[in-house]
């Protein structure tokens, strides 16, 4: 199974863009999708269906414009779960979970703290809430990968100046803190696990030519359970794929 996870910063944007003529291209079986800012009424799904998707999920903010998960297959999944169950959370669409024999695939939306204290406080409690989300779920579904956009880099080697990104938002001793608790609690960043070299992003300031100059930040993770370490086949990086001011990553594995 082939996974691929991108915050494409607007359905609709990223596809006037011919991001989905670069989908089709990446033979991937689901695709994890984050800041959709659409609702499905916005959209024609049979696009999807056409590009070999006929199993997509939606689960939309209440604020147009705003946030949004989705997730397309290849595979109809045996169960879908919408939401995380708490209301402020579930109301920016940010969670959205198929489950299929082998494995649980979510598709999750971290909230950025950038904007703000209350934005930061508000990050800092989904975080928390999260994992204790995430620790109830893998009693009942241990095989998980958890695909999307955790606006926040784990290491030095995660964004392209440490020492003058210290004090933002995104790299707070806090916030990679809880990343790396997160990662203990029983997962792996897929990436580094096959990946060790710098200059490795997912996401860059639409500002100064930060793309152009790879000025980014490694934001968007595909984490993925312990226990199917030994199912890990490959991981990337699409930096290539410009529909957003992030680009794809993908996680391969070997399920029986």
């Amino acid at each position: 199974m082939k996974v691929i996870s991108y915050n494409v910063n607007g359905i609709r944007s990223a596809l006037s863009k011919n991001w989905l003529g670069w989908l089709v291209n990446q033979n991937a079986d689901v695709v994890c999708l984050q800041e959709i800012k659409a609702n499905v009424d916005q959209l024609d799904v049979s696009l999807f269906a056409e590009a070999g998707f006929p199993y997509c999920y939606f689960h939309s903010a209440q604020k147009k414009g705003y946030s949004g998960v989705a997730i397309f297959s290849k595979i109809k999944p045996d169960h879908v779960e919408i939401g995380c169950g708490k209301d402020i959370y579930d109301y920016e669409g940010r969670v959205l979970r198929v489950d299929f024999a082998a494995v649980s695939v979510m598709s999750v939306y971290h909230p950025s703290g950038s904007s703000g204290d209350m934005r930061q406080m508000f990050k800092m409690g989904w975080l928390s809430d999260f994992q204790h989300y995430i620790d109830h779920l893998k009693k009942r579904r241990p095989n998980l990968v958890i695909c999307g956009d955790y606006n926040i880099c784990h290491h030095p080697i995660d964004i392209h100046d440490p020492k003058g990104n210290a004090k933002n938002s995104g790299f707070l001793p806090e916030e990679r803190e809880w990343l790396g608790k997160f990662l203990e609690s029983g997962f792996i960043d897929s990436f580094r696990h096959f990946h060790q070299e710098p200059h490795q992003y997912t996401w860059w300031t639409f500002r100064a030519g930060a793309r152009g100059n790879n000025k980014g930040w490694r934001i968007d993770y595909c984490m993925v359970s312990k226990n199917l370490e030994q199912n890990l086949e490959a991981a990337a990086i699409y930096s290539d794929g410009v529909h957003s001011d992030h680009c794809g990553l993908s996680v391969s594995l070997k399920l029986g």
